[in-house]
């Protein structure tokens, strides 16, 4: 087989060509993976070879090897360990060799290919020889482009490989690193990729970083990187300050006083609109950490103690020097710029919103003047950056000193909603819902709220970006002035013009810059923060979505193309979560149109593909329906089921397999008793899903959970399920994390109350029916749980107050003393005063508070 040729063939410009030459590549892959790879690698080191090829070749060879998806990574690692070791050592030595290689795309793409070789074979303890022969490359002074290719490479394996692999040769990798980093380098190509390199080994060099001598040279380097001559060294080396801020602040006061501060703020003024990005990143990552800093000195302060790390308050020392560029950077906008696009601008808006939060009181003096000096501007870009500037501090500030200052400035920005420049319109649409999102308060119902939906409802008129940010104004003044509790709210005037503005817009053919998907979110929350009053116009809504869903159904046999089938896609999906939003807030009064939304709900869950979007929001829609229905959903279940089952079954979509398992623990929730007869069926492919290898593990928590909403539904019924359910329970209740696996220690935290809540519901449940007495077999290793969980250092709040919760149910459900031995055990007492004192929150404390009456009743 030519595989030059067919590689050529794959970066044709005719698809169909494409096509055949990527399946045939792929079928030689799978049917003889030696020979596919050898061919490939003889080509990247063939240096006759065109360089497009070669670096096709290499790409080909690396994508062989890893996949962003876990299992298939794991594929793809067992496929190359599983080649003869003359083979793997064959590719090896070819990508090594190539690294010499004067066509520079090879020797990049054969870093690449190294990297992906050494992600596998490096944790496995394989190819212990790599690091050192590279190391050796790059001392070569006499070759510039293999020091340079040799120092990507070794980037391309620190950015691949998990820290703990290289922190053993952390010294020879580092030193070898900063060696090509110093500005004495003469090849800027090598120091650039010195610089990189280095940025990907930051995370492993800890120990390094934790000696003063080290750290001192990595920094000089590093910051003498930054006034390179080079555009592109500089920016790499503002990537590594910003890198080295996030991992290491606690080290950077000395740095911040003699270098740093002064370092960036000149970054931020550069000339070049990359370096200053990377300067203005710096500060918003300082911010960040400061952010973070005084979350955790908050959460000390509760309990009386003091903060694990301090806060150096960089940001508050610097705001005097750093907030003019902000500000001034914030005039640099490109006037075509689309959302895609990061700018410096864009940047310093994120920055001073960040700033605003970091240093709070202190940056509103600063910055009123820059506001009103250039909020009447008559160049669009100050007025543009006045209104972005103002609406970037309101979140951060205390609400007493931003009110009058509002206030004040409500009108000027309603009439802003009309300047000539469509910039200012958007910044001046989205700083309206910075108002409405964070001080509604300062929002004068008789004097500002007419005018403000005024302009609001005509923004949706406006361009795409404008419309969404209106929408988003919208949304949050449902949510803040909305009550769907109350008779009538002050919003209540404006709801029917408002839902006619967004049905109309949610006409749109097009959905540029999701504007049409907004005008449907903004529906949806307008009908869940409706108030009595405003019932009637949701009705009307409702059917309106309705005709358009139905209308769209009809149409579905002509749709031509992917650009209309998505479209079809996107506005089933988004009437979905209005039919959602009004089923769940009009409750039992849906009932009506109950038999047409099931009917529309059925065909399109059928007309639907396999990987269809549609598919998981109408499931959600049927999980309302069925909760607002209750009992009368059950005429309905018969022709759902077909559905339920297979969407239970679709392990490779497991979000919709997770939705299918809410659903069975809604539909039974419904039916109670009534649902029954369809628990066995329910049991069965629930305990499928549990023993897939394919579904991933986030949806096995909710099916664990399930097991309780089925037994609390049919009580004593749940008995023939009993033995089998307990011992799943059993077996997922052992599972322990590695506490450095922060991951795991998360899931298994989700694990944890997902089997909480089984045992939970399955106790209510069998109290319920009289027969707790057939749980006590099961006794022991219910405790034995529970005193895992409960002692377990990783342990999180709200598994403290489902665990105590336990106890108490356990404790009511026994209260003749047949629990009196394992309720009596120290840890109990210690947990149920744990869950009354600092470490629980209020809910936390009134339930140890009942648990431990039950308890004291069920020891007597």
């Amino acid at each position: 087989m030519d595989v030059s040729a067919l590689l050529t063939a794959s970066l044709s410009p005719n698809q169909v060509d494409r096509d055949n030459a990527t399946q045939q590549l792929a079928h030689f892959l799978s049917s003889n993976p030696a020979q596919y790879l050898v061919a490939l690698s003889q080509l990247v080191a063939d240096n006759n070879a065109p360089s497009h090829i070669r670096n096709a070749s290499g790409l080909a060879i690396k994508n062989s090897l890893s996949a962003r998806e876990s299992a298939r990574q794991d594929d793809y690692a067992n496929r190359w360990k599983s080649l003869d070791s003359q083979t793997r050592d064959q590719l090896k030595n070819d990508a090594l060799a190539t690294l010499a290689a004067n066509d520079k795309g090879a020797r990049n793409v054969s870093g690449q290919v190294v990297a992906a070789i050494a992600a596998i074979e490096l944790p496995a303890g394989l190819w212990n020889s790599l690091i050192p022969q590279l190391l050796e490359l790059v001392g070569r002074s006499d070759n510039s482009g293999l020091r340079q290719a040799t120092l990507q490479a070794i980037g391309y394996i620190c950015e691949s490989i998990k820290p703990e692999v290289l922190a053993a040769q952390s010294n020879e990798i580092l030193t070898a690193v900063v060696q090509g980093a110093r500005k004495e380098e003469p090849s800027v190509d090598v120091q650039l990729a010195a610089v990189n390199a280095l940025y990907n080994s930051l995370e492993f060099i800890k120990e390094n970083f934790a000696r003063e001598g080290e750290r001192n040279y990595i920094m000089q380097v590093v910051c003498e990187a930054t006034q390179s001559p080079s555009s592109d060294v500089q920016v790499a080396a503002f990537e590594c300050l910003v890198r080295i801020m996030h991992l290491y602040y606690d080290w950077m006061k000395f740095y911040m006083e003699r270098a740093l501060f002064g370092l960036t703020v000149l970054g931020m003024k550069h000339a070049d609109e990359q370096v200053a990005l990377q300067a203005v990143e710096f500060w918003s990552t300082v911010c960040d950490e400061e952010i973070e800093l005084a979350l955790e000195a908050e959460e000390a302060a509760e309990f009386s103690e003091a903060p694990e790390r301090e806060s150096s308050h960089f940001a508050r020392v610097a705001l005097p020097e750093v907030l003019p560029v902000l500000l001034q950077l914030l005039t640099k906008q490109e006037e075509d710029a689309t959302d895609d696009e990061w700018n410096v601008s864009m940047a310093a808006g994120t920055c001073l919103a960040l700033l605003a939060q970091c240093v709070g009181d202190g940056i509103v003096t600063p910055i009123i003047p820059f506001v009103e000096g250039n909020i009447k501007s008559p160049e669009w870009r100050n007025r543009e950056a006045a209104v972005m500037a103002f609406g970037s501090i309101l979140d951060g500030p205390e609400e007493k000193i931003l009110a009058p200052l509002v206030a004040q400035a409500l009108p000027t920005l309603i009439e802003m909603m009309r300047d000539p420049s469509l910039h200012v319109r958007d910044t001046t649409a989205w700083t309206l819902g910075r108002i409405s999102d964070v001080l509604v308060k300062t929002i004068k119902l008789d004097i500002h709220l007419p005018p403000l939906v005024t302009a609001l409802v005509g923004g949706l008129e406006e361009s795409p970006r404008i419309v969404s940010n209106c929408c988003w104004s919208i949304m949050n003044l449902a949510e803040q002035l909305g009550d769907s509790e109350a008779d009538v709210t002050p919003l209540s005037p404006y709801y029917d013009g408002i839902v006619s503005a967004l049905l109309q817009l949610a006409e749109r053919p097009t959905n540029e810059a999701n504007s049409r998907t907004s005008a449907y979110e903004a529906l949806s929350t307008l009908v869940t923060h409706a108030s009595a009053d405003c019932l009637p116009i949701i009705s009307k809504l409702v059917i309106a979505v309705l005709d358009r869903s139905e209308a769209l159904l009809g149409l579905q046999s002509q749709l031509v193309g992917a650009d209309d089938r998505n479209n079809y896609n996107e506005l089933q999906v988004n009437i979905c979560g209005v039919l959602t939003a009004v089923t769940r807030r009009l409750g039992r009064e849906i009932q009506p149109l109950s038999d047409r939304i099931m009917t529309l709900l059925l065909q399109l869950i059928q007309s639907a593909g396999k990987q269809s979007p549609i598919l998981e929001d109408a499931f959600l829609s049927v999980g309302a329906v069925t909760a607002a229905l209750e009992q009368d959903f059950h005429p309905y279940l018969q022709a759902f089921l077909p559905f339920l089952i297979n969407a239970l079954n679709s392990h490779e979509e497991y979000q919709l397999c997770s939705i299918a398992v809410g659903l069975i623990g809604d539909i039974c929730r419904a039916l109670g008793e009534a649902s029954l007869p369809y628990c066995q069926g329910f049991m069965e492919v629930l305990l499928a899903d549990l023993q897939s290898t394919v579904l991933h593990r986030s949806v096995k928590p909710p099916i664990l959970s399930c097991f309780g909403d089925v037994a609390l539904a049919v009580g004593p019924g749940f008995e023939p399920f009993l033995e089998t359910t307990m011992g799943v329970l059993q077996q997922a209740g052992a599972m322990r994390a590695d506490p450095s696996n922060f991951d795991l220690v998360d899931y298994i935290n989700v694990l944890r109350e997902g089997i909480l809540e089984a045992y939970t519901g399955i106790i209510g449940g069998l109290k319920t029916g009289g027969k707790t007495d057939i749980l006590l077999p099961y006794i022991n290793s219910i405790f034995t749980f529970l005193h895992l969980t409960l002692t377990d250092q990783d342990r999180t709040e709200p598994i403290l107050r489902a665990a105590i919760g336990l106890l108490g149910d356990l404790a009511e459900a026994f209260p003749n003393g047949q629990l009196k031995e394992a309720l009596s055990t120290p840890w109990v007492g210690e947990m149920l005063k744990a869950g009354r004192t600092k470490l629980g929150g209020p809910e936390t404390k009134k339930v140890a508070k009942w648990a431990k009456e039950m308890v004291r009743r069920a020891t007597q």
